[in-house]
């Protein structure tokens, strides 16, 4: 299994940006896709995750309400749009699959920057 992110960029508080994961192997309907971002000195955090088979989303509390993960099926991308950036936002977004909504993920793309400046 593949996964290829894009989509980052430098923006400014308040655009939106929307990130893509292409998802290359097989996927069930069992896993779960999911976003994580890492800012400068801190750990990997959860942003949002989709399960493949029945399109329920999660959300951590500082993305419910601005961020919006999807998918397509056909073409086995899966996409995370982020209205409202704000300069805390600024890191390197990372889509995973996995098998819970939070943990469990075993497989990772290789990151795209997002910087917000203020």
């Amino acid at each position: 299994v593949q996964l290829q992110a894009s989509g980052g960029g430098l923006v400014q508080a308040g655009d939106s940006l929307k990130l893509s994961c292409v998802v290359s192997g097989h996927t069930f309907s069992s896993h779960v896709m999911g976003w994580f971002r890492q800012a400068s000195g801190k750990e990997r955090e959860f942003v949002a995750s989709i399960r493949w088979g029945d399109d329920r989303t999660y959300y951590s509390d500082s993305a419910k309400g601005r961020f919006t993960i999807a998918k397509d099926k056909a073409s086995k991308t899966v996409y995370l749009q982020m209205d409202n950036l704000k300069p805390q936002d600024t890191a390197v977004y990372y889509c995973g699959r996995g098998t819970g909504v939070r943990t469990g993920y075993n497989f990772w793309g290789q990151g795209t920057q997002v910087t917000v400046s203020s």
